[in-house]
């Protein structure tokens, strides 16, 4: 049993919310509907079902799956039984997916049969001990929805866990070095749901959106969702005109997205013209939104916006911008993410670690329940990461005299050319303004007179075609707003920019490739 102290944590806090409601709509996919007592049932069954094969409390159970309603009540029954979730990004690489699968120690694998029976076959081959329940009929593992259906659904009764007890293993991504296993106790994620409960502006009724990958997103927004009696729409995959449809034809109230879902929304054929009269809160976040687009769309459709701050290591809730904040009277401070959660210590810091004088330049540090307890298995990486008592971030802020917070970048992003330090978000925000520029990413490139020149690689709209003019012009655009130290030396022209699984910007990506080629040339 729980101490005389514990708050009740993911496991009480969801059985609690699906107990709580019998016909009121909870989740909406393609057409259909299930309500809070299906959901409740269907939780039961797989509740048993993982307790028939010798799953339970502290079991490692890892998801694999496209969007589908039983990916919610997948992570509701893990979480009610004490089962210790990892989920794996749909777009992952069998290297990766077996990678993650072995680092947390997996006992289960729960996946989509009708679009990842193939790869679930290849994961067992590396991992023969590895269980395979598969949602719907597969030939490499066993009908989980059959199995459960077996079973009478019964009264949810969690499973006893305390705050420092393991809930998940969320792997960053990465595409150099192997992607680190963040461990992450129940106490984060209770105090994540009640910041979120107390600061974010949940519209009622609750009518919420999501089009990115559920297996991630529903990690975040199952428990307060169902603590407020809200229901989930779910899109199989985001596809800008559809998103917006579904917005009008549902009645949405809520959605969540990264920027670049929000570029793409900007250059669809219904952006001006859908109706979104009821989506009240576009909760953002996950990467830097660019000023200048985030000023258009606010202009299009009013102050809707809530941005979020976090990271895997202290999720989403670090620090935060409200509806009323994206005050176009105040440009400026759409280039923030808002201010601190009074839930948690956050201060900037020098290369000791200790706070920055005000208004100075220093890196992000959070402490607080939110933070995560380590790395998986990497003691070096995680002292590093804790030094000092505080979360060190990577991100490099900087506080208004309002106490906004700004993310100037990240540690590792820092260009330095001919001795200068240029911060690529800088240049991309400008470049951003631009009327002809979708999405622009700066990286430093390998230059044999300033050791790292600054090079943009720019998505243009679709109704721009790049030419020597435009490069010169956005080049003169990043001159006068910032100096020519910060003006691209070069700029290259894509269809797309590479994304990392959970839909950030992936330089690491991007900036391999020139850096390969120098390499390649040197040697």
């Amino acid at each position: 049993m729980g101490s005389l102290h514990d708050p009740p944590l993911l496991p009480q806090l969801i059985a609690d919310g699906l107990n709580r409601r019998e016909d009121e709509p909870c989740i909406n996919l393609g057409g259909a509907t299930a309500s809070y007592a299906d959901v409740r049932r269907q939780t039961s069954c797989m509740i048993q079902a993982q307790r028939h094969v010798g799953l339970g409390r502290g079991s490692r159970i890892a998801v694999l799956s496209k969007n589908r309603p039983e990916v919610l009540s997948n992570i509701a029954a893990t979480f009610v039984n004490g089962g210790v979730l990892t989920p794996l990004h749909p777009l992952g690489s069998v290297d990766d997916h077996a990678y993650a699968l072995r680092d947390a120690e997996s006992d289960c694998l729960v996946f989509d049969g009708r679009h990842f029976a193939a790869r679930a076959a290849a994961l067992k081959a590396q991992l023969p001990e590895l269980r395979l329940l598969s949602f719907g009929p597969s030939e490499v593992g066993a009908d989980y929805l059959a199995l459960g259906a077996e079973f009478e659904p019964q009264p949810l009764d969690p499973v006893d866990v305390g705050p420092d007890d393991l809930a998940t293993v969320v792997y960053t991504g990465g595409t150099t070095g192997k992607p680190k296993g963040v461990v992450m106790p129940h106490r984060v994620w209770a105090y994540m749901t009640m910041i979120q409960v107390a600061e974010w502006e949940f519209p009622d009724p609750l009518r919420m959106l999501i089009a990115t990958p559920l297996s991630h997103a529903a990690m975040s927004l199952l428990a307060p969702v169902v603590v407020k009696g809200g229901s989930f729409t779910v899109m199989e995959a985001f596809d800008p005109d559809e998103f917006l449809g579904i917005i009008e034809r549902e009645r949405i109230t809520a959605t969540m997205i990264v920027p670049v879902m929000l570029y793409a929304l900007q250059a669809c054929s219904s952006y001006e013209t859908a109706d979104v009269s009821s989506l009240e809160t576009i909760f953002y976040g996950a990467s830097p939104m660019s000023p200048a687009k985030l000023e258009a769309a606010i202009a299009q459709w009013g102050t809707r916006f809530f941005q979020f701050y976090g990271q895997t290591e202290a999720p989403m809730v670090a620090a935060h911008m409200k509806r009323a904040e994206h005050d176009l009277s105040r440009p400026w401070r759409l280039a923030s993410c808002g201010r601190p959660t009074p839930w948690i210590t956050l201060a900037l810091l020098d290369e000791e670690g200790h706070p920055v004088p005000h208004g100075e330049v220093g890196e992000i540090g959070i402490r607080g329940p939110l933070v995560m307890a380590g790395y998986k298995d990497l003691p070096d990486e995680t002292d590093a990461a804790l030094m000092g008592d505080w979360l060190h971030t990577g991100d490099v802020g900087r506080f208004d005299e309002d106490g906004y917070l700004y993310i100037v970048d990240r540690t590792k992003d820092m260009i330095i050319t001919g001795g200068f330090n240029v911060y690529p978000r800088e240049v991309e925000d400008v470049l951003s303004t631009h009327p002809a520029v979708s999405v622009a990413m700066v990286i430093g490139v390998p230059d044999a007179k300033w050791g790292e020149a600054v090079k943009a690689v720019v998505v243009l709209r679709p109704d721009h075609e790049a030419s020597d003019d435009l490069t010169v012009e956005l080049k003169a655009l990043v001159k006068a707003a910032k100096g020519s130290t910060h003006a691209p030396k070069t700029i290259d022209y894509a269809t797309e920019i590479p994304l990392t699984p959970v839909g950030k910007p992936d330089k690491k990506q991007l900036r391999a490739a020139y850096w390969e080629a120098a390499d390649r040339a040197v040697g």
